[in-house]
């Protein structure tokens, strides 16, 4: 947008890594020597790491443009794969097409290259950036790579260049033998205030100002402060301000002009904060939400009839028992129940379970409605235990028939324990098996 009013022939302060703007400084120069020193000495592993924003890519960059002919290079940038979409993409990014079908054929495809490539003088890189985001199992990959040698020199030269976290990535006891093997390290730090101005002056003479563009000492200061020396966001700082410059149709930039880009920069930020403050909210209004469903939901299901019910009047024990007979007898609330009573010509029936209290035999009724048999609920007297309430279903003529039935059932509805017993007079009952035990209040 300003390059014509200020006669630059591109932007100068771009985010992309381009090699021709690096700067030298001090610390670049030598990351960028130990780069090419670790590969010229063919020392196996060297290890780039530095600040978000530092520079690291572009020196990865400038590196390419300073090898020769001889070597050939694999350059990894973001490299989120597998083990074997490693050695894959390896063999594409030199030049050859895999064949492999298995990790190990892969490997060997690689090693076949390498020591082709060493044996007519070449030196083979591997270059892998944004190196944090490899996992253990692919840096343990990545280990075995430096295991293809001769018995004088390692065939693959392996740069690990990333975020800080790196280093401690690299300190697990699961990467110690991969830590072990790097020999060149280095860390990047970001630009001191002296190298910040001949930082941008650099860049703006790149991008053909010839000095045209200038900025006071104290716009200078505050880039540095805001920046903390990290080249990104120089970066981002200048380019906000030479904005503002070309809106006011100066070629000075001042520091009032610095704090305004400054200021907008940190705007956005916050604009760009604002979805993630907003999911914490909505997160928090969902589990509220969730909350106040799941007690409506315990409220209605299990308080809400014993608070909303009439209190019973005070009956007499004889009362009483004779509700509680009329409620065996013939269930409201279940229309299919019924009392069983014994057919001679129907003596067989089968029996789900058997349980201390109506109300719990009625629950597993429930269940049952489905069925294409009818349900019924027998009263028996179990010597030593009381009267228990059982659970039939249907009644058979023979045997055999109960038997189908049972098995359909244990099939389609999986009821495993069900029995076929046969009735020997109403109101009682027997059975060939053991009744099962469901709960603490059954037989």
């Amino acid at each position: 947008m300003y390059e014509d009013f200020y006669g630059l022939k591109e932007k100068p302060f771009g985010l992309t890594p381009d090699p021709k703007f690096l700067y030298l400084s001090t610390r670049h120069r030598e990351a960028l020597e130990n780069l090419a020193y670790g590969i010229a000495q063919k020392e196996g592993f060297i290890l780039i790491t530095g600040e978000i924003g530092t520079g690291k890519t572009t020196i990865c960059r400038a590196l390419l443009n300073r090898l020769d002919e001889r070597t050939s290079v694999a350059l990894l940038l973001n490299p989120f794969f597998s083990e074997e979409e490693l050695l894959r993409y390896i063999l594409t990014d030199f030049g050859l097409t895999p064949s492999g079908g298995t990790r190990l054929e892969l490997l060997e495809e690689l090693n076949k290259f390498l020591l082709s490539h060493a044996s007519s003088g070449g030196i083979s890189v591997l270059i892998i950036d944004e190196a944090q985001n490899l996992s253990l199992q692919v840096l343990e990959q990545i280990r075995i790579l430096s295991n293809l040698e001769t018995e004088k020199d390692k065939l693959l030269q392996i740069a690990l260049v990333g975020q800080a976290e790196l280093r401690e990535k690299l300190r697990l006891p699961k990467l110690r033998q991969l830590d072990q093997r790097i020999s060149v390290r280095y860390h990047l730090k970001p630009l001191d205030k002296k190298e910040t101005p001949r930082y941008i002056y650099h860049r703006l003479a790149v991008a053909g100002s010839e000095g045209r563009i200038s900025f006071s000492r104290i716009s200078l200061r505050k880039i540095a402060s805001f920046s903390q020396g990290i080249p990104r966001l120089i970066n981002l700082i200048c380019d906000r301000a030479l904005l503002n410059g070309y809106a006011k149709q100066k070629y000075h930039i001042t520091a009032g002009m610095v704090l305004q880009a400054a200021k907008s920069l940190r705007d956005e930020e916050k604009a760009i904060s604002i979805p993630s403050i907003l999911s914490r909210v909505t997160q928090v209004t969902l589990l509220v939400v969730i909350f106040l469903m799941l007690g409506w939901i315990f409220y209605y299901s299990v308080l809400h009839d014993k608070l909303t019910q009439p209190l019973k009047p005070l009956l007499s024990k004889h009362e009483s028992k004779n509700i509680e007979r009329k409620e065996v007898e013939a269930p409201k609330e279940t229309p299919r129940v019924e009392a069983y009573s014994t057919d001679k010509t129907l003596p067989y029936t089968l029996l789900v379970a058997s349980f201390r209290t109506q109300e719990l035999a009625l629950e597993e009724i429930q269940g049952l409605r489905h069925l294409n048999h009818p349900v019924y609920i027998s009263k028996v007297n179990i010597p030593g235990k009381g009267i228990w309430h059982r659970v039939l279903i249907g009644k058979f003529k023979t045997q055999d028939e109960a038997l189908d039935v049972l098995r359909e059932l244990k099939t389609k509805e999986g009821l495993d324990s069900v029995q076929v017993m046969k009735a020997i007079s109403e109101g009682n009952s027997s059975a060939t098996k053991p009744l099962r035990h469901k709960e603490t209040q059954k037989y």
